[in-house]
Order: C-alpha cells, then structure tokens, then sequence
C-alpha cells in the first residue's frame, strides 16, 4: 500500500475508474449479444430493433472514453452488416 497521500489517492481514482469502465463495456456486450442472438434467430426486426439498442451503447461508451472512436466504428459497422445480411 502507499504510503504518500497522493498515491493512496491515485488507487482509489484509478479504482473507482476501472470499475466504471467495466461496467459500461460489460453493458455494451450484453447489447451485442443481443443482436448476434436475433441474427441467430433469423428475426430481422428484433435484431434491426437490438442494434439501434446496441449502437447507442457503444456511442455512449465512446463518448465517456471507453472505446476508441475507431473502435467503436468498427463494431458499429460490423453489427449493421450482419444485420442488413438477415433481408
């Protein structure tokens, strides 16, 4: 453990960020399995219903810092892909 206030601060901060972070991404997970399940499905409006779901997950988690902005891109395009696929 530190012993200098400003480390001990540090972990908390750092703590309390990773916890953040890893509930966001586990949030956006869960709404890409939703998608890929509905795909899997082969039900065209409740996987075009989970992707908007989905995709505003990930814009959220970009915007706090989470994904990269071309990450988030990239897995956007993806799901959208699959799910135009399902016509």
């Amino acid at each position: 453990m530190a012993n200098i206030k400003s480390a001990k601060k540090r972990i908390l901060v750092s703590q309390k960020r990773a916890d953040r972070n890893k509930a966001i991404r586990s949030k956006v997970k869960t709404a890409i399995k939703k998608v890929n399940a509905a795909i899997e499905a082969n039900d065209k409006a409740a996987a075009s219903e989970a992707l908007t779901k989905a995709v505003s997950a990930i814009d959220k988690a970009t915007q706090k810092g989470v994904y990269h902005k071309n990450t988030a891109a990239r897995k956007v395009s993806r799901l959208t892909v699959a799910v135009n696929k399902l016509a």
